[in-house]
């Protein structure tokens, strides 16, 4: 009952504080301590030392330049999903590019508000790694002109419910270190963007009364079912670092009745990882990982979100060496 307590008290903290639905709140938390950044009896010290800290608010004006940086490269971009042959329309893709800049522009707004340090993104090139972004592209210090930064920088961005950060094949090693962001913006994002600049009520509906498939009246009621734009938050939730040496077959996990599910990973990864732990752990089902079931087949880096690094200490060595 007492964790029941603190579960519902920390969920109302953050719909109050980041003025978001019951249910996104109540994913951050649940996520939270799905990837081990925290168990539910320590969960205000997270909250108050890592979550709160750490959250960027993105307004209209920081999605539109990240929206309109994704629109401008749209057709120089590979619409395929990074290690997939799945085919993405246009649409699909701007909202997932869109998506990854607001990753990347949080991480700037988190470096200018921390740090006092500027940066710039390089969003020149057209090809989406599965939101693994391209290298800040330069930085600037106190009162120093801009220039390229001393380590290499990638981030990776995901919903909300992201436990896992995942970087495939050798993209670990194209960067020094790897930022994860957790970001809410939903997959009608760009909808609640148009809404917000009349599109709908001012361009589609109306056209769509001319034309006679829909009623003044249903107009307005598909119009204000539509969802509504409003200030998008990101966690800037830890960092791993390529140069450091991890281990092979960094797993944790539980044993349960039947199955074995694997809660943590901390280092690279491979497809015959599982068969090794079916033989380590012998369950009598399968073995899955938490919150996702299994990976797509390839080498890659794998680090649940507890693994990360996060705290002022860690951010301040990299802040250093930048």
């Amino acid at each position: 009952m007492k964790n029941k307590l603190l579960k519902e008290d920390i969920i109302a903290k953050i719909i109050k504080d980041l003025d978001i639905q019951n249910t996104d709140a109540s994913t951050i938390v649940e996520k939270a301590i799905q990837g081990g950044e925290t168990k539910i009896n320590d969960i205000d010290s997270w909250y108050a030392e890592r979550f709160r800290p750490n959250i960027i608010n993105i307004d209209t004006e920081g999605y539109t330049k990240m929206c309109v940086d994704a629109l401008k490269i749209l057709n120089s971009t590979a619409a395929t999903d990074y290690g997939t042959s799945r085919q993405r329309d246009l649409g699909q893709l701007w909202g997932d590019m869109t998506r990854g800049y607001l990753g990347e522009y949080a991480f700037q707004i988190f470096l200018k508000n921390k740090f006092n340090i500027e940066s710039e993104l390089d969003h020149t090139q057209g090809e989406l790694k599965n939101y693994l972004s391209l290298d800040v592209h330069k930085i600037r210090k106190n009162d120093e002109e801009f220039r390229a930064p001393n380590i290499k920088i990638g981030i990776k961005t995901t919903k909300l419910n992201g436990i896992w950060l995942d970087i495939t094949g050798q993209q670990f090693f194209h960067s020094d270190i790897h930022v994860f962001v957790k970001i809410g913006a939903s997959r009608d994002h760009l909808f609640a963007f148009f809404k917000s600049l009349s599109v709908f009520k001012d361009k589609v509906l109306p056209k769509g009364i001319q034309a006679g498939s829909i009623t003044v009246e249903e107009a307005d009621e598909l119009y204000n079912s539509l969802p509504s734009f409003s200030n998008i938050p990101a966690y800037i939730c830890g960092f791993v670092d390529s140069r450091y040496q991890y281990e092979e077959l960094s797993y944790e996990g539980i044993k349960k009745t039947k199955n074995y599910t694997i809660t943590g990973w901390n280092g690279p990864y491979s497809p015959d990882n599982i068969n090794k732990i079916k033989q380590i752990e012998c369950p009598n089902g399968s073995v899955k990982f938490e919150g996702i079931g299994e990976f797509s087949n390839g080498q890659r880096y794998l680090f649940n979100t507890g693994k990360l690094k996060w705290k002022n200490d860690c951010w301040q060595e990299i802040i250093n060496s930048i």
